[in-house]
């Protein structure tokens, strides 16, 4: 009874795991084709698509991929602990629900919808250069659509919401009797945080970094929509390859070398989290 359970529960989660493999194998079989203009049908095999992955435009594509994921990871980080400590911590019900709504509510929102808001504040007659002309704090607006600094701080906005989730989870876990006996030892409220609070809740910390790089990286609608097309990334790309340009190997070709640099990027988050893991033992 239990196996035929089992099978029941384990068939679904194989069947997409299937789907996904099919459809990884056929993007793999598509960077090898050739390209044939004006036509959906390709060609036969080349590794011409991986030749030219030199070029500037995609390694400018892959650096800045790179460095939005890291910065929204920091940033998200950064942002979302005092708000997951608050929403864990905070005794009075009224102000837990108002961290509460403030932080989890863009979830139930859909990321286009989120990005549009943020076109509305960034633009140049947005809110936030609306609002600094009203003061006459500035004669110009400044650019903030279509530059590295909007589409960051929007995949920030996304990201937190996942990150605060993780982050409170981790800290409602943690037994406050450690800090309470390192409070009884002498140590301030910002010492406790550091030594006992802080490694802790290490394991949010790490679940956090890794799925907030992960997203990012494969981002497509925010910074589509409010890097428009100035700021490359590796998804925006290869829709500008894939639809635009109609040319789909080479489209799956940096879709096959995005996936390999996520891979290697998350190994090498793999092996900063073990020191970060020591340093959540001790």
């Amino acid at each position: 009874m239990r196996s035929d359970l089992r099978a029941w529960l384990i068939s679904p989660a194989v069947i997409v795991a299937m789907g996904i493999a099919v459809s990884l194998a056929a993007v793999f079989q598509f960077s090898f084709r050739t390209f044939v203009p004006g036509s959906l049908d390709v060609g036969g095999l080349t590794f011409a698509n991986f030749t030219g992955m030199g070029k500037s435009i995609y390694l400018d594509a892959f650096a800045n991929t790179l460095l939005l994921s890291v910065e929204t990871t920091v940033f998200s980080l950064l942002a979302a602990y005092p708000l997951a400590y608050a929403l864990v911590r905070v005794k009075n019900r009224a102000l837990k629900s108002f961290i509460l709504i403030v932080s989890i509510t863009p979830l139930f929102l859909g990321e286009i919808v989120r990005t549009y808001s943020w076109i509305a504040v960034l633009g140049s007659n947005g809110f936030i250069n609306g609002t600094l002309r009203k003061l006459g704090l500035i004669e110009w607006p400044f650019e903030l659509m279509f530059t590295h600094l909007g589409v960051l701080v929007a995949l920030v906005h996304v990201t937190i919401p996942v990150v605060v989730l993780m982050l409170a989870t981790a800290i409602s876990h943690i037994n406050r009797d450690y800090e309470k006996a390192a409070q009884s030892l002498g140590a301030g409220p910002v010492k406790t945080f550091i030594t006992v609070t802080l490694p802790l809740s290490m394991p949010g910390i790490l679940a956090s970094i890794t799925t907030a790089f992960a997203w990012t990286f494969s981002a497509f609608a925010t910074p589509q929509m409010i890097g428009g097309g100035r700021v490359p990334t590796v998804s925006t790309l290869v829709y500008q390859l894939g639809f635009s340009s109609m040319n789909f190997p080479l489209a799956a070709s940096l879709s096959v070398m995005g996936l390999m640099l996520t891979v290697a990027a998350l190994f090498a988050l793999g092996l900063l989290t073990k020191r970060l893991k020591a340093f959540g033992g001790h």
